[in-house]
């Protein structure tokens, strides 16, 4: 414990790790940036094709099939296979990264979507609204809570797992866990890791901050 409280005291005391491009706001910052943009796009792919099927009913097993499989890709090797195929450059970080992603999103705006109570369906449609008005001011609502959780467990194993991205020498908070591993400087290692959780830490207190914006009281316990 003395030891790793050493590390991490020599890593964030040390001015140098604070400015210029290897400091800890522009790994901070490139490693966010591969968050953001391989959510967004996981979202973009996964939500509506998830608000879809659960709406209609249609193509369940297939969502299912799908999301399963991507569960079972290697997120690593498929970035090795990217980089020997298309050379390095953000494609083949982004890719595995949204293949990571899309799962739980998917999943949970498809299950969110189908477990609204058939009642509330039904007195939507007697109210005459259409098939988009039902899906977006009786469903979605209701679904939010178990779709947010799916958008936070995809931006949680984006974030810890983009770290890869410095082992085809790109940036990010794992660029000083794979420097210090390289030169056996284990204060880098543990400054990078330290930096990894804080990054999970963000994610996490920001989608309870869009938990409490988005979803009403009476459904903040589902």
């Amino acid at each position: 414990m003395t030891t790793l409280l050493h590390y991490l005291t020599e890593y964030f005391g040390t001015a140098a790790n604070w400015s210029g491009a290897d400091g800890i706001p522009a790994r901070l910052l490139e490693h966010f940036g591969y968050t953001l943009l391989a959510l967004a796009l996981a979202i973009i792919v996964a939500f509506p094709l998830g608000l879809w099927t659960g709406h209609t009913g249609r193509g369940g097993i297939v969502v299912t099939l799908v999301a399963n499989s991507a569960r079972a890709l290697p997120t690593y090797g498929l970035l090795v296979l990217l980089v020997v195929l298309y050379g390095i450059g953000l494609v083949p970080i982004l890719v595995p990264l949204v293949a990571l992603a899309v799962p739980p999103i998917l999943l949970n705006s498809y299950e969110g979507i189908r477990g609204v109570d058939p009642a509330l369906t039904d007195a939507a449609r007697g109210m005459g609204m259409t098939r988009k008005q039902m899906l977006l001011r009786a469903q979605l609502p209701v679904a939010l809570p178990l779709i947010l959780v799916g958008m936070r467990t995809a931006a949680v194993q984006i974030v810890a797992t983009a770290t890869i991205a410095a082992a085809v020498s790109f940036g990010g908070v794992g660029r000083p866990i794979v420097d210090g591993l390289a030169r056996s400087d284990y204060t880098l290692v543990v400054g990078g890791a330290a930096l990894a959780a804080v990054c999970s830490i963000v994610v996490l207190v920001f989608f309870a901050i869009a938990r409490r914006a988005l979803v009403s009281p009476g459904l903040r316990e589902k």
